[in-house]
């Protein structure tokens, strides 16, 4: 699975309940236009999700399964529970937060790495936010080491509404991609903030095995607003 994605696009296919496009049916059509579209992977969220991207595409998935704690950050496959749950589904890869927040269980993100490897037999990456974390992690025995969580995105209110859309902005850390890549012996995956082909080359060059582009591909509502917002300025500016 590793060798697969070398250089390749990961898709990320996920909604939340509050999404138009909430639903295995149609998370899988949107793993089959990727595919269709020459994605080396799909990262997936759930294990219905995960089952029904693996039914419906030949690609290799990376699974996840959010679960939100009450007093806790990390909520990307939070324990050996949600792990082994995505697996079950047939996920190639298993993702979760390997940052330094606690964790309800009690285990440090270096245990659950370590953990879920014996617990699954299968490929961990580690979601990081800094390189000390995508250093421990590497250290713990995880396979993949993806910026995932570098920093988190911004939100802005959605005129008329009273909603907030989180549109992450800003450039992608291509720096800590670096940093990473001449720190680390583990494969980097570049995710976060991707919007352009120029961008994903900026990672290539930086070191990275592969990058994970998911809100500029797979969520209209969050590229919408992205335009919109630009129509609102403008409108603003003439104003």
């Amino acid at each position: 699975m590793i060798n697969r994605i070398k250089y390749g696009i990961i898709v990320s296919c996920q909604a939340g309940p509050q999404e138009p496009l909430y639903g295995s049916q149609y998370m899988a059509a949107m793993a089959r236009a990727a595919e269709r579209g020459g994605a080396a992977g799909i990262r997936a969220n759930g294990p219905a999700d995960v089952a029904a991207i693996k039914a419906s595409t030949t690609l290799p998935v990376i699974g996840i399964y959010k679960q939100r704690t009450p007093g806790y950050i990390p909520f990307v496959t939070p324990t050996v529970e949600a792990a082994l749950a995505v697996a079950k589904a047939g996920a190639d890869a298993i993702a979760l937060d390997a940052t330094f927040h606690p964790r309800a269980s009690g285990l440090t993100a270096s245990e659950l790495v370590a953990r879920v490897k014996e617990a699954t037999g299968l490929p961990v990456m580690a979601d990081i936010a800094t390189l000390e974390e995508g250093i421990a992690a590497a250290r713990a025995g995880a396979d993949l080491v993806a910026t995932t969580l570098s920093p988190p995105p911004p939100s802005y209110p959605v005129p008329n509404t009273g909603y907030r859309m989180v549109v992450p902005e800003g450039p992608p850390d291509i720096e800590l991609v670096a940093r990473l890549a001449d720190a680390i012996t583990v494969p980097v995956i570049a995710e976060g903030r991707f919007w352009t082909p120029e961008q994903v080359l900026d990672a290539f060059r930086a070191g990275a095995w592969a990058v994970v582009v998911g809100t500029a591909i797979t969520r209209p509502a969050e590229i919408t607003h992205r335009f919109v917002r630009a129509a609102l300025q403008w409108q603003a500016s003439r104003s």
